[in-house]
């Protein structure tokens, strides 16, 4: 891998629910134990690069001790509409992340697919919760990651209109070039596979059909 390379390895909800799982989400929120092992596996690589996102209240009460123990910081992707909601992250919360040395970024409001939103929902999507976290934290929010990972030309075309976020992340899996705008994640699921950035480089076939899917995905 060039030293330009990065993986992107995204997070969800770690230790036990606190709340009934859709499938969706059951299938990657990890038992305490995986996160912890995953976590030392990828300690002191400088090509990783971690997230969370849907900002549950397991970023803070589990996943934020096991980074500071090992030193190792994330990005964290928060919901700017379910802010102090029971489950989910608040303004206290986004402010012990920050002063943890962690980033915060948008994750938008309300959790929905940004493909089905009209223009002016959009919008809102990408502004008004970087607004929120902003004055939540009192410090830029340039960052954002695509919620379910669907994303189409006019998603990415009304992000880049909005002018403020330095980088996206979508969740098409795979090595990312460290400086592009748009990135790519590898989401960990509970089922016991290693993420990409443990595993061996793919093939050229896989690669090439990585590229295709999201060239789709830019252009459709």
């Amino acid at each position: 891998m060039s030293a330009t390379t990065v993986h992107n390895v995204s997070f969800h909800g770690v230790g036990e629910p606190p709340r009934p799982l859709d499938h969706g989400e059951a299938m990657v929120w990890l038992r305490t134990d995986r996160f912890a092992a995953i976590l030392d596996a990828l300690h002191g690589r400088d090509d990783v690069r971690l997230s969370f996102d849907d900002s549950n209240r397991s970023d803070v009460d589990v996943a934020l001790p096991l980074l500071l123990e090992r030193g190792m910081t994330a990005t964290f992707f928060v919901l700017a509409g379910r802010l102090e909601d029971p489950h989910h992250l608040g303004v206290d919360d986004l402010r012990r992340l920050r002063d943890a040395g962690m980033t915060i970024g948008s994750h938008g409001l309300h959790h929905i697919d940004w493909r089905r939103c009209e223009a002016d929902a959009l919008a809102r999507e990408l502004a008004e919760s970087r607004t929120i976290l902003e004055d939540a934290v009192g410090d830029v929010v340039d960052q954002a990651a695509i919620p379910f990972g669907s994303y189409d030309r006019r998603v990415l075309a009304q992000a880049r209109r909005d002018g403020r976020y330095a980088r996206m992340y979508t969740s098409d899996s795979g090595p990312a070039r460290a400086g592009a705008w748009l990135q790519p994640r590898t989401s960990v699921a509970n089922d016991g596979v290693a993420p990409s950035a443990l595993a061996q480089p793919p093939g050229v076939a896989a690669r090439a059909e990585r590229t295709l899917k999201g060239l789709v995905k830019r252009w459709r």
